[in-house]
């Protein structure tokens, strides 16, 4: 599957780079081929790992500016409901999150003031204005509307145009996935993935695998909780279940001691009883 999608093409022998070298199977043509054997084996362990971060609950952010793999990214990261940045990279996106988060508000503090009738009184210009401003901030910030933290991995498409998202990943001890080309630097990412990173059905394959693995992760992490939900109501009625037996048991204790107590008043009526015929015999002796 990865030979039919062309992610064994590298780039020219004259871009590559040296550091890309254990990556690189032959050169053909004044071309590199990429390894695929060695190309598999990191697909499995990237894979392995985003599961692992998907089940904690971790968000992971996927970067791809470049035009063939906008439509890929969108897709896949929608479909494992991670956030994603298909448009230019703002700069210091997490350097200064909390800037891109007041962004992000101010969004949809204007979703809000429309929704609410605040902004009909405004003129046609004003209204142009807010609708613009609000465009551009869908367009640059919608995808990460729900990133409320910073990502706890980034996934990378192309490690040389989106080096300043990388940067700022290493600064902050983020770990970096990135697909990563002959003329690409590996030593920069956590997770090298030596593949062509131009071909769309390249980009793909990869990226299915990943977010499958990803997928597995949510799926886990919804069972695990499934489990703990079930175990803490069994705690919770093996916890109950003592005090209605105790219950049961003086229920039971307090019973015989009724049945106890019945007889008792039995012995004492006839003692009344013989009371009477005494006070009889006393009244004769008067007269």
């Amino acid at each position: 599957m990865l030979l039919e999608a062309g992610c064994h093409f590298g780039h020219l022998r004259r871009k590559w780079n040296p550091a890309m070298a254990p990556y690189i199977f032959m050169e053909r043509n004044g071309i590199h081929i990429i390894d695929l054997h060695k190309t598999v084996a990191k697909i499995d362990e990237a894979a392995e790992a985003l599961k692992q971060i998907a089940k904690q609950g971790k968000k992971i952010l996927f970067v791809a500016t470049k035009k063939q793999a906008k439509n890929i990214i969108a897709e896949k990261a929608t479909s494992v409901n991670m956030p994603y940045v298909i448009e230019r990279w703002p700069g210091g996106m997490l350097t200064n999150f909390p800037t891109i988060r007041k962004a992000v508000k101010k969004m949809s503090n204007i979703d809000k003031l429309m929704s609410d009738g605040t902004y009909a009184n405004l003129s046609k210009r004003e209204l142009l204005q807010v609708t613009r401003q609000r465009a551009k901030l869908e367009k640059n910030l919608g995808s990460i509307a729900d990133l409320t933290r910073l990502p706890s991995a980034l996934f990378v498409v192309d490690v040389m145009k989106e080096n300043i998202a990388v940067k700022e990943a290493q600064r902050l001890g983020i770990p970096v996935f990135a697909i990563v080309d002959t003329n690409s630097d590996p030593n920069e990412v956590d997770f090298v993935i030596p593949a062509n990173d131009d071909a769309k059905d390249s980009i793909n394959v990869i990226l299915t695998a990943c977010c499958e693995a990803i997928a597995e992760g949510l799926e886990e992490r919804k069972a695990e909780k499934a489990d703990e939900k079930a175990a803490s109501e069994q705690a919770e009625e093996a916890a109950e279940r003592p005090q209605r037996r105790t219950r049961r048991a003086r229920k039971e204790e307090a019973a015989p001691a009724k049945e106890e107590a019945a007889p008792a008043k039995e012995e004492a009526a006839p003692v009344k009883e013989e009371a009477a015929p005494a006070k009889e015999e006393e009244a004769p002796a008067a007269e």
